[in-house]
Parts: structure tokens; sequence; C-alpha cells
């Protein structure tokens, strides 16, 4: 099982006014994927996910607590592939940092949506991507959530 995130930027914040999503390049193959990390003891799944994309892309924001969805792909190791099942989780963008942890060892770039696709190679993880803008409509925002929590905790 692995956690991904699927940063995003709103429109205000693109240099041409779309939605955009952003891609950082594996280390081994230098492909176009989304930040992802493994689950960890003690740290929520979609806490894990933000942690990563700090980590792999520097990008910080809110993150869903609800998964977007949930797709398998092929990951690739030295002699054989093995299937991994992958939860992805939306990172709404708030600050892009100058230095990050693993920016020596990666590339980032924000890509519309529909070139997003065609760059990354797990045909779920497109399918995602070219659907994004019903996707990130459908979720709620997480001050949102966090206010629903509260004043449900309150009750």
């Amino acid at each position: 099982l692995s956690t991904r995130s699927l940063p995003r930027r709103s429109s205000d914040l693109s240099k041409n006014g779309s939605l955009e999503v952003l891609l950082i390049t594996s280390r081994d193959t230098g492909r176009w994927i989304v930040p992802k990390g493994w689950p960890s003891k003690g740290l929520k799944d979609h806490k894990m996910a933000a942690r990563e994309a700090e980590e792999e892309a520097g990008v910080v924001g809110e993150i869903t607590p609800d998964p977007a969805g949930t797709f398998v792909y092929l990951k690739r190791l030295t002699a054989e592939s093995i299937e991994v099942e992958v939860t992805l989780f939306v990172l709404r963008v708030r600050r892009e940092m100058d230095r990050w942890r693993e920016k020596t060892a990666r590339t980032r770039r924000w890509f519309t949506l529909k070139e997003a696709a065609r760059r990354v190679q797990e045909p779920e993880l497109q399918a995602y991507i070219r659907n994004a803008k019903k996707l990130f409509a459908a979720l709620p925002s997480t001050a949102a959530t966090k206010r629903d929590q509260a004043s449900t905790s309150r009750r």
C-alpha cells in the first residue's frame, strides 16, 4: 500500500489561469509521477501523503483527509514488477519552498491537466488527472472539513 498526493494549485496561482497539477520525476527512472510515500505507524495516510509532498516536491498546503480514490500500478524492481495499491489524496498547494529535502534528486514542474495526464505512465492515475476538475469540485475543502469535525465534536 502506498499513499500519494495530487498537488494542485488554483487558477489564480497558475501563470495562464488554468487548473494545474504538480508532477515530480522519480529518482530511479526519471519518469513523471506524483509525490508518494509508504504507510507509517502512528501517522494517518493523508498526513503521510502531505509529508511526502513536502519532502519530495517542496510544497505545503491543505490535504483532504478523505481519499480522492485508489488505483493499482506495477512497481518496477530490478528483476521483477509488483502490484502496489495506491491511495490518492488531493493537496491544495499554498506554498512552494525554495529548498527541500529531495530538491537535488528530483525535478518538479506544474502541468495543465491535459499535459500531466500525458506525462504520467499509470493509466488509472492518467484518468484521475483527466477528470481532476470534477474530482476537485466534488471534494470538500480541508477548511470546511475541519469546521464540520469541530462542530460535530462540540455536540
